[in-house]
């Protein structure tokens, strides 16, 4: 499982066996159980996570309500970007949705590496790319698609987010209400389209 990070990198770019190796033993593995935090809003964040395995839902309390706004599975980064940064609380929760595998970052593991070799810097960066591509994506996606094309649209890129994520959670994601969300999965499954 460990190696899915190096994975992970050599999509990204060519690694040497020693940049590899040198990934393989700066790892921390944490293995959390469903219901874990791994931040809470008004701490600052420290750590970047890698899900190696299992859900973390992102989340916001707004009016007293939670609203999710991301799910991190398999071969996705969890990073507060904002906090991380600029040393400033977050506004946002981070809970494993399921029992979670992830490996834990710190500013100061990735700086041992960038000195080791220097190349990992642009990696880093061509990730950081790639990651804030996808949120923007999605960002734009929550202003401009309807609740019944966001839906359509996670379930064309994330299917497995449709079967691993409670009803509730999933139509907050979207910006609905479960019962707007049980009348456009019906919508959908009249027109022939997969619900799931």
């Amino acid at each position: 499982m460990k190696t899915r990070l190096v994975d992970y990198f050599r999509r990204i770019a060519p690694l040497s066996d020693e940049e590899a190796q040198a990934i393989l033993d700066s790892m921390v593995v944490k293995r959390c159980p469903k219901g874990t935090h791994l931040l809470m809003a008004g701490q600052v964040c420290t750590e970047a996570y890698f899900v190696l395995q299992g859900c973390v839902r992102q989340y916001s309390v707004v009016d007293g309500e939670e609203r999710s706004n991301g799910f991190f599975t398999e071969d996705d980064w969890v990073l507060s970007i904002h906090s991380m940064m600029n040393q400033t609380p977050a506004e946002h929760f981070w809970v494993c949705a399921e029992d979670t595998t992830v490996v834990v970052g710190t500013a100061q593991r990735e700086g041992d590496l960038y000195r080791r070799f220097p190349r990992f810097e642009s990696i880093s960066r061509l990730v950081m790319q790639k990651v804030l591509a996808e949120q923007q994506e999605w960002f734009a996606s929550y202003l401009t698609d309807t609740p019944e094309q966001r839906y359509l649209k996670l379930s064309k890129m994330r299917p497995d987010i449709l079967q691993r994520i409670p009803q509730y959670q999933l139509a907050s994601y979207i910006g609905v209400k479960p019962e707007s969300l049980s009348r456009i999965r019906k919508r959908l499954a009249t027109r022939g389209k997969p619900a799931t």
